[in-house]
C-alpha cells in the first residue's frame, strides 16, 4: 500500500538567512534519505512547512511563497526500493506521455534523489540574491514533474485562489487569537471584561430586536371588523374628509382644510387596516404607529408636522400651505390604494 502523501505542514515567515538554512537541512534530508531509504530517513514531515521568505525590511517589505509538496511526494516515493516492477510502471507511465517514438531513459528514484540534491543546492546559491528564484535545470524540473504525474500523486493538486485566501484568513485569525492570548497573560483581568462586554453586546442586540418586533406586532394588519369604532377618523369615509377639505379650501379656511386633509389620509391609512381603530389616538401616536423602513412614514411625518403647526401651532395657514399638505395626503391616499392593489393581486 502506497503511504498518503503530505501536501503542506503550514507556513513559517523566514529571513533570507532562515531560507538558506531550511535548504541546508533539506540538503541532510535528502541525503539521508538517498543513503538509508526506509520510512524514516523519507519521512515527508522532515521537510517541515513551507517557506513565505521576507525580500527586504519594513512592514510593506513582499513576501515570497516557497513550496515544499514536490520534495515531499519525493520522500514518500523514496522509502519503496528500486525495483524492476517500479521502474517499469515509471517507463510505462513515460511512454503514455511520450505517445510513439523513441523512449526517454528512465529515472529511478536514486537518480530523482540526485536531481533533487542538486535543485536544493542550486537554490542555496541563488538564495545569496534578494529574490529566491525558481531553478532554472529544465531537467530537474522535468524530473520531478515525472514523479507528480505518477499514479499515486495524481490527486495532488495546485491549492485554488479560494483555498489560497481562506488559508491566509485562517493565519491571520490564528496570529489574532494568539496575541489576545499573550495579552491575557499580561492582563488577567483583560479576559473577564472582553466577556462581560460581548454579553452586554448580544443582550443590547437581543433588545433591540424585540423592539422591532412588538413595534411590528403593534402595527400589523388586523382582522377585519364589521365597523370602526365610533369616533374613529376610518368611521366616517375618507372620501368625505377630502371632499370637506376642499370646500374648506374654496372658502378660503385653509387652517381648516388641513385639518380636514390630515384625517382623510389618517382615514384612508386606517381603513387599509394598518392599525387598529382608536378615537383616542394623537396625530404624534399614529405617527409612532408606522415602522421606521415604512415608505409612507416620511409623508405622514411632513402631514403631521404641517397639521400641528397650524391647528395646535396658531402658525397662519395660506394656500401654499395647503396644496402642499394636499399634495402629502394625495401620496398617502394613493400608497395606500397601491398597497391594497398588491395585497388583492397575491
Amino acid at each position: 500500500m502506497t503511504a498518503p502523501v503530505a501536501t503542506g505542514a503550514g507556513w513559517q515567515d523566514v529571513s533570507i538567512a532562515g531560507y538558506r538554512a531550511h535548504l541546508e537541512k533539506l540538503t541532510l534530508v535528502v541525503e539521508s534519505c538517498a543513503d538509508a531509504r526506509d520510512a524514516k530517513a523519507c519521512d515527508p514531515a522532515r521537510v517541515g512547512p513551507d517557506d513565505r521568505v521576507l525580500l527586504g525590511n519594513g512592514v510593506a517589505a513582499e513576501r515570497r511563497a516557497v513550496r515544499y509538496d514536490w520534495l515531499r511526494a519525493l520522500l514518500t516515493q523514496a522509502q519503496r526500493k528500486d525495483s524492476a516492477a517500479a521502474t517499469g510502471h515509471v517507463e510505462r507511465d513515460r511512454d503514455e506521455e511520450a505517445g510513439a517514438g523513441a523512449a526517454p531513459p528512465v529515472l529511478t528514484t536514486a537518480d530523482l534523489l540526485n536531481a533533487a540534491l542538486a535543485r536544493l543546492i542550486a537554490d542555496g546559491q541563488q538564495a545569496g540574491s534578494k529574490t529566491p528564484a525558481e531553478p532554472v535545470n529544465s531537467r530537474q524540473r522535468a524530473a520531478m514533474e515525472m514523479v507528480l504525474a505518477g499514479r499515486e500523486f495524481r490527486g495532488l493538486e495546485r491549492m485554488s485562489p479560494g483555498q489560497t485566501v481562506s488559508e491566509k484568513v485562517d493565519n491571520w485569525l490564528n496570529s489574532l487569537f494568539a496575541r489576545a492570548a499573550r495579552l491575557g497573560a499580561r492582563v488577567p483581568w483583560l479576559g473577564g471584561a472582553l466577556v462581560l462586554g460581548f454579553i452586554l453586546l448580544v443582550c443590547a442586540g437581543l433588545g433591540w430586536g424585540l423592539l422591532q418586533l412588538e413595534r411590528r406586532w403593534r402595527t400589523r394588519l388586523t382582522a377585519e371588523v364589521a365597523s370602526p369604532a365610533a369616533g374613529a377618523p376610518s368611521a366616517r369615509d375618507w372620501q368625505l374628509w377630502l371632499d370637506d377639505a376642499r370646500k374648506a379650501a374654496q372658502t378660503g379656511d385653509w387652517r381648516e382644510a388641513i385639518h380636514l386633509i390630515y384625517w382623510a389620509a389618517i382615514a384612508r391609512l386606517e381603513s387599509r387596516r394598518l392599525w387598529p381603530a382608536d378615537r383616542a389616538r394623537t396625530p404624534r401616536e399614529y405617527l409612532d404607529l408606522l415602522a421606521g423602513d415604512d415608505p409612507r412614514r416620511t409623508g405622514l411625518a411632513a402631514l403631521t408636522k404641517s397639521f400641528e403647526r397650524t391647528w395646535y401651532g396658531g402658525r397662519t395657514a395660506d394656500e401654499p400651505t395647503y396644496r402642499q399638505a394636499e399634495e402629502l395626503a394625495a401620496g398617502l391616499i394613493g400608497s395606500a390604494a397601491g398597497a391594497a392593489g398588491a395585497g388583492a393581486a397575491q
